[in-house]
């Protein structure tokens, strides 16, 4: 249900900002406002809370926000409030999020390793996957974990490459428990 909810209205807020010509301020106010929701917790619980009315919630909307976002923005937040639907908001970000990534064909990739890469190696593996894949830009993110032992995993979307040590014993040990002595 709540996949469902992060669509429906992270598709009207994306075809809003489409119609409008506004997809760049729209999405820059997506990413503030999921930071501000982010560091407020307590605003969120406030705005979550069974005994705050809709029109208490809209007047604190207003006046956090009013003059400080676009007006596709302040509709989307109204929208969000009168449909009881403040408490999605996150999963709707997120979505919208992620479908303007993918309308402006930046790949999200994320690089796996057991030790830390030299700017070299990044601009290897970057340069690489801009080669092989079809996105024009992408956002790099990098970490590390002993645990693979050596090799390298990546994850784009929902494809991964895995190449570690980790991996391939665990594949040797899945076949040597399949041999019958």
């Amino acid at each position: 249900m709540a996949k469902l909810v992060s669509k429906v209205y992270g598709d009207a807020l994306f075809s809003a900002a489409l119609e409008e010509n506004k997809l760049d301020e729209v999405w820059e106010e997506v990413r503030q406002i999921s930071s501000i929701l982010e560091e407020n917790k307590a605003f969120v619980d406030m705005m979550n809370h069974p005994e705050m009315t809709r029109e208490k919630e809209l007047a604190l909307m207003d006046e956090i926000f009013q003059g400080k976002v676009s007006d596709i923005m302040m509709g989307f937040l109204h929208i969000l409030v009168k449909k009881g639907r403040f408490g999605q908001i996150d999963s709707v970000l997120q979505y919208f999020d992620k479908k303007a990534k993918e309308y402006k064909k930046i790949g999200v990739v994320f690089v796996t390793t057991p030790t830390p890469l030299t700017d070299a190696q990044k601009e290897k593996i970057e340069k690489r996957l801009s080669e092989t894949s079809n996105y024009e830009s992408l956002e790099m993110n990098y970490a590390e974990d002993a645990s693979l032992l050596g090799g390298i995993r990546i994850r784009i979307d929902d494809r991964v490459v895995d190449n570690t040590i980790q991996t391939k014993l665990e594949e040797m040990t899945r076949k040597l428990s399949k041999v019958r002595v």
